[in-house]
């Protein structure tokens, strides 16, 4: 399945070091299928989002997505993609930018002629054919609708497709230059958050977080003496602190690190869908690489 990883250290910009995948040579001789893109997201110290992504379509690309990326930022965002919806191609790539703000997405959503009649001018907006990006789109919508209220953009465009769309997973990660959100939704897929002082739980070391099946790796000597929280589709460390958020939780990193969070769909989705409902390619992109 598709791989979420966002970290705030706000307000303090520390280094950081990617592998969006990790020993590209063993991967190859995994059973899973490979991954079909991997992007990285930042901020620049004026607040521009920079992104480097790549569809991952030949070893020249695998190449490229092993290689060290080095950057600096008090939030980030990455994400391995599986293809469910949109061909492998840059556009459809996460994370995708609207309105200076990154998003990335885990996830199937169906009826998409619906979601793009709802969307209407705003489907303006979407350069690629994922669903994920429509899905963005509609936030983007609602929370200018809302003053900038992001959270309560996000919810609103949730609850919208839950309410009317067939839905397998809405997970997703959005980021601003020192805040980030993430949704959990519905139980489909785990999402964990690590509240992770400076130094981590033993008081003294740099963060060294390692994805399953070498798929991500993210290295980073300045929170050994600054705070931060991570948000992962996956536990990436022994850390025992990492909680796995509800189905419907929406958590909010403010830019001072404080946490908050509440339940934004306490229903389940009126049109839920199963691995057996999916086509195929969507089917294997959902499945635990």
């Amino acid at each position: 399945m598709c791989r979420l990883f966002g970290l705030t250290s706000a307000p303090r910009r520390t280094h950081a070091t990617f592998w969006l995948l990790d020993a590209p040579d063993s991967l190859r001789e995994q059973s899973h299928r490979d991954p079909d893109g991997t992007g990285l997201g930042w901020y620049d110290a004026d607040g521009t989002p920079q992104i480097r992504k790549e569809p991952v379509a030949a070893y020249e690309d695998r190449a490229f997505a092993a290689e060290a990326k080095q950057v600096r930022s008090a939030t980030f965002l990455a994400h391995v993609r599986y293809a469910s919806t949109g061909g492998l191609e840059t556009a459809n790539t996460h994370p995708f930018e609207q309105d200076g703000r990154l998003f990335a997405h885990n996830g199937v959503i169906e009826g998409l002629d619906a979601l793009d009649a709802h969307l209407g001018p705003d489907l303006s907006r979407v350069r690629g054919r994922t669903d994920s990006e429509r899905f963005f789109a509609l936030i983007t919508r609602e929370t200018a609708a809302r003053d900038g209220d992001v959270a309560a953009g996000i919810g609103q465009a949730a609850r919208w497709i839950a309410a009317n769309l067939p839905v397998f997973a809405l997970n997703l990660i959005l980021t601003t230059k020192d805040e980030l959100w993430a949704l959990a939704y519905p139980d489909t897929h785990s999402l964990y958050v690590l509240d992770r002082p400076a130094g981590g739980h033993h008081g003294t070391r740099h963060l060294d977080h390692s994805g399953a099946a070498g798929r991500m790796r993210v290295h980073s000597h300045d929170l050994a003496t600054a705070p931060a929280v991570v948000v992962a589709s996956e536990r990436m460390d022994e850390n025992p602190h990492w909680r796995a958020m509800r189905s419907g939780e929406l958590l909010h990193v403010a830019p001072d690190l404080t946490i908050t969070s509440h339940i934004a769909l306490p229903d389940a989705p009126a049109h839920p869908l199963t691995l057996d409902d999916l086509r195929p390619e969507a089917a294997a992109s959902q499945r635990a690489a």
